[in-house]
Formats: structure tokens, C-alpha cells, sequence
């Protein structure tokens, strides 16, 4: 084949016309040593800490130690590959991680890459992993209440918008169930919740999305994994990852309706500027758990040859947790007045609250959810000890309603506590001491709750109302529960009016108080005789 003269000038003049002069410098290291999920690489002269590195085989690492003569580096994913002379490339980006609408729904890792077999991620930005916490002329006081529906919780420990709330118990006390039924309990609320699982079994968190899904709660909810199985490093970035994930909501200004809920337009939360309207999410995260966060930390920082300190933990471990939970924050108005709820988890030993990490926690929260083994045992769910439990937001964080019935039920049940340690020395009771016993109980049976079953605190309100002034005096302690079931369809069914009424002004008026006695008295009536009927019948039978 002859091939012109005027052909091949044409090809070489496209050739020239698409050449680009430009000239891409990338700076490489080579790995010295590697082992254990740490790398120590030398060349990389210009490394800025915390900066992402690329390995020859794909792996993205963090750069930690800055030394003279070489990089201390935590590889965030497969080192087994990795060995000596392999290349490392700088990114010249410190770690970040994808942000956005695509993650709600999803299970990811630590990094954002997907876990659930949904297939990839289409994240419409990212966001720095350490980002700095807002300043105190960005912040506003905490005044909007967080519902947990959990009535032990919400009636007594109330925690706001912007709160840190630590939640702390030995193995096995109900630490995540708290966690997860705040969760489910933010639906149709317009909450963004980021639940982070830190050193757990995979089945374990499958069991947690699983009951999400159930409720209906991961259309909202982002679970980021850094399992039991994955490398110390991944489990050290994990925290900080969800946290950028909902900052993102918090910054960010959206489209909101009339009750102050994110509207959603064709399955999407449109953004507006605030001098439209637009305001931020309230933000939700559950850290799950930071004593085993702790510990991959410990493990990284004795690996990278850092000194170590009391129970062998590196000097800055209080920094690890205090940069992490200062980002929780209620925003001022000009910032959008988004907020991030922080509940991090923290596990005892033995009920020690005294030692290191459960102290340093303690100091930087702002209260704490405590769980007694002992009364978990006792069939007290949730597990929650109010005499050492506290929340230093307090009042300002209920609703006028939940603040006026509740007010001195912190102190009703450590009296009740008190008496009861009084009774058990069969002592004769005067008819006073003995009224303050029984309804003690029956305050207490109250308070107990199933797993996953939050409730709305207008609903709250109305039981706690009823018992405090002498609702359930006439019914035994193993009444209560069904009582308690029976009398809220009751209200739903016949007086959804009162509920509607708290809902709306956080209170009961002077007319809707007297509404709500007369439903107390009918539906004692009817339970009563109900049960004279029960009794009449197992007594023939």
C-alpha cells in the first residue's frame, strides 16, 4: 500500500497540533521497613503530616512521623503486599473522604468505599478527615432537645442539639441499643444520623444495619465499618471519617418547610443560601466505641516507636478524643444553625469509670449516660443508674411539658432507692413511707423500655404525668407495662387532641389538663374492670 506524501504531512501536523508540553513531577519514595500496618519510608522530603500516600500496590497510607531521615507512615489497607523497595508516591492532599447525599443509605469504610454490594459511590465532594472545630463566635447555646424516645433518658438525662452525651458501661449493658433506638427515633424528624462501628464483629454490624433497614431508618443514616478484622489504622481514621460525613449536612444550608424539617425535592434535599432560607441538618453521631479507637491508636503509636505513657498509651491520646469531640457543635444563625449530636461509647471494666480513657472522656463531654451491669441483670432495661448519670445541659434541652412533670423525678427515685434499701431490713413502715415505696416501684417499672421501640415524648409526657400524680397507685407493679400499653392506644384512639396539643405548644394547657384527667379516670374504670373480669374467669377455670 502507497501511502501519499500530503497524507503522512497531514497526520504529522495533528500530531504537533495535539502535542502538550506539559511535564507531570511527582515525588517518590521507597519504603525501608514495613510490617504490622506501619511503613517507614524514606525521600519523601516535602511530606506534610497527616498527608495521603499512594503504594505501588493501590493502598492509600497517612503519613504520622515526620523524621529526619525518613516518613513513619500507617498504611490504610493491605500491607501484607507491600515490601521492602516498593515506591511510594506523595498526593500532596491531606486524607479526606467522600461526602454527600449518595452516602445516606450506605455501609462503608473508613475511607467511603462501599461495603454493602450496592455497587459504587457517586459522592458529589469530599472533605478533609481532621478538619478544625468551630469557634466559639461560631457556636450558639444548646437550647433545641435531641429525642431519644428513650423515657429514662429523655425525662432525666435530656440531651440537646449540639450536645456531647457519652454513654458509658461494661460489655454487654445496652450501650449500643441506646444508640441505635436514637436513630430509629429521628425518623420524619429530617436528622442526618452517622452511626460508626469501631472494632466490631462484621456480623455484629450487619445485625445493627439490618434493624435499621427494619425500621425504616437508613434512608437517613450513613454506617461507617471499620470492623474487628481491619488493620489498626483503619479503625484509628474511622471516627474522624464519620465526622467529616456529618459535617457536611451541618455546614451545608438546605431548603426547609414550614416546621423547620429539610424538604425533599424528587428523593434530593435541594441546598439554599441562608439569605434564602437555607439552614443546616441537625446532625446525629454515635461513635462506637472509643476504647477500642484507644487502643488501635496505642497499637500504631508503640509500632511507630512513640513513647508511651500511663497504661502504655501515647502522651496525646487526650488530644485524639478532644479534636475529635469538640466538633460537635450548635451553630450560630449566620452559619445556618445546623448541629452535630455527639454520642461516643466508651466501655468499662468491672464498672471502673476511674481509669484512663473513661476519665479523659468524662472531662471533655457534657454528661454522661451511665449503665449498671447490676441493674441490667435486675431486668431494669434500659440499664441507666440516674444517681452517677448526668446531662450539663439540662432543662434547656426538654420541652415545658417534659421539664414540669418530670422536674423532680431524679430525685422521687433516689428517695425511692434510699427507702427501699430501708425496707429491706423488714422494718414496720408508717402508711406514708409505705405509699412513697409503691409508687416508687411502679415509677421505676415505668421507665422500662424495649429495645427498638422508641417513643414520641408528647406520649412520654402523658405517662410520666399520669403516674406522678397516683395513675397506677391502684394497680399492681406487673399491671404497669399492660397499663401503660392499653392507656397510650386509648389516648391515640379517643384524645389524640392532648398529644396533638404538646406537640405543638410543648405543653398542657389549663383545658387540655382537665381532658387529661378525665381520660385518666375513664380508662382506670375500664382497665379495672377489664381485669376484675380476667381474674373472674382464671379463678373458674
Amino acid at each position: 500500500m502507497k501511502i501519499r506524501a500530503d497524507e503522512m504531512t497531514a497526520v504529522i501536523k495533528e500530531q504537533l497540533a495535539n502535542y502538550g508540553a506539559d511535564v507531570v513531577v511527582d515525588e517518590v519514595g521507597t519504603i525501608l521497613q514495613v510490617g504490622d500496618g506501619i511503613a517507614r519510608i524514606s525521600g519523601l522530603t516535602d511530606c506534610m503530616a497527616g498527608e495521603m500516600l499512594e503504594f505501588e500496590n493501590g493502598s492509600f497510607g497517612m503519613a504520622l512521623n515526620l523524621e529526619e531521615e525518613s516518613v513513619g507512615a500507617v498504611i490504610l489497607g493491605d500491607y501484607l503486599a507491600l515490601k521492602e523497595g516498593d515506591t511510594v508516591k506523595r498526593t500532596k492532599r491531606v486524607l479526606e473522604v467522600p461526602v454527600g447525599q449518595a452516602l445516606l443509605g450506605r455501609v462503608v469504610d473508613p475511607l467511603g468505599r462501599p461495603l454493602d454490594g450496592k455497587g459504587p459511590i457517586k459522592a458529589e465532594a469530599s472533605r478533609k478527615v481532621e478538619s478544625p472545630a468551630p469557634g466559639l463566635a461560631d457556636r450558639k447555646s444548646v437550647h433545641e432537645p435531641l429525642q431519644t424516645g428513650v423515657k429514662a433518658i429523655d425525662s432525666m438525662i435530656p440531651v440537646g442539639r449540639g450536645q456531647r452525651e457519652l454513654v458509658i458501661g461494661d460489655r454487654k449493658t445496652g450501650r449500643t441499643a441506646i444508640c441505635t433506638d436514637t436513630i430509629i427515633n429521628q425518623k420524619g424528624k429530617g436528622v442526618i444520623c452517622v452511626y460508626v462501628a469501631i472494632g466490631q464483629k462484621e456480623s455484629t454490624v450487619a445485625g445493627i444495619v439490618k434493624q435499621l433497614e427494619a425500621a425504616g431508618a437508613m434512608e437517613y443514616t450513613i454506617v461507617v465499618s471499620a470492623a474487628a478484622s481491619q488493620p489498626a489504622p483503619l479503625q484509628f481514621v474511622a471516627p474522624y471519617a464519620g465526622c467529616a460525613m456529618a459535617e457536611f449536612f451541618m455546614y451545608r444550608t438546605w431548603v426547609h418547610d414550614e416546621s423547620g424539617i429539610p424538604a425533599l425535592s424528587a428523593g434530593k434535599y435541594t441546598e439554599q443560601p441562608i439569605s434564602e432560607g437555607g439552614r443546616g441538618f441537625a446532625t446525629f453521631i454515635a461513635y462506637d466505641d472509643l476504647s477500642k479507637q484507644a487502643a488501635a491508636y496505642r497499637e500504631m503509636s508503640l509500632l511507630l516507636r512513640r513513647p508511651p505513657g500511663r497504661e502504655a498509651y501515647p502522651g496525646d491520646v487526650f488530644y485524639l478524643h478532644s479534636r475529635l469531640l469538640e466538633r460537635s457543635a450548635k451553630l450560630s444563625d449566620p452559619l445556618g444553625g445546623g448541629s452535630l449530636t455527639a454520642f461516643p461509647v466508651i466501655e468499662t471494666q468491672e464498672g471502673e469509670v476511674s481509669a484512663y480513657i473513661p476519665t479523659n472522656v468524662i472531662s471533655i463531654t457534657d454528661g454522661q449516660i451511665y449503665l449498671q451491669p447490676d441493674l441490667f441483670n435486675a431486668g431494669q432495661r434500659p440499664a441507666v443508674d440516674v444517681g452517677i448519670s448526668v446531662s450539663r445541659v439540662g432543662g434547656s434541652a426538654q420541652i415545658k411539658g417534659m421539664k414540669k412533670v418530670a422536674g423532680t423525678l431524679r430525685l422521687d427515685l433516689a428517695a425511692f432507692r434510699e427507702l427501699e434499701a430501708f425496707a429491706q431490713l423488714g422494718t414496720e413502715l408508717d402508711p406514708a413511707t409505705q405509699r412513697q415505696l409503691d409508687r416508687g416501684a411502679r415509677m421505676v417499672s415505668l421507665l422500662k423500655q424495649g429495645q427498638g421501640v422508641p417513643m414520641e415524648v408528647a406520649e412520654q409526657v402523658l405517662m410520666i404525668k399520669g403516674a406522678s400524680e397516683g395513675m397506677l397507685d391502684d394497680f399492681s407493679v406487673d399491671q404497669v407495662q399492660d397499663f401503660e400499653k392499653g392507656f397510650l392506644e386509648f389516648i391515640r384512639g379517643e384524645y389524640k387532641e392532648l398529644i396533638d396539643e404538646i406537640n405543638d405548644k410543648k405543653i398542657l394547657g389549663d383545658e387540655g389538663d382537665a381532658k387529661f384527667k378525665e381520660a385518666v379516670k375513664r380508662f382506670c374504670a375500664n382497665f379495672a374492670e377489664a381485669n376484675k373480669t380476667e381474674t373472674a374467669a382464671a379463678g373458674e377455670g
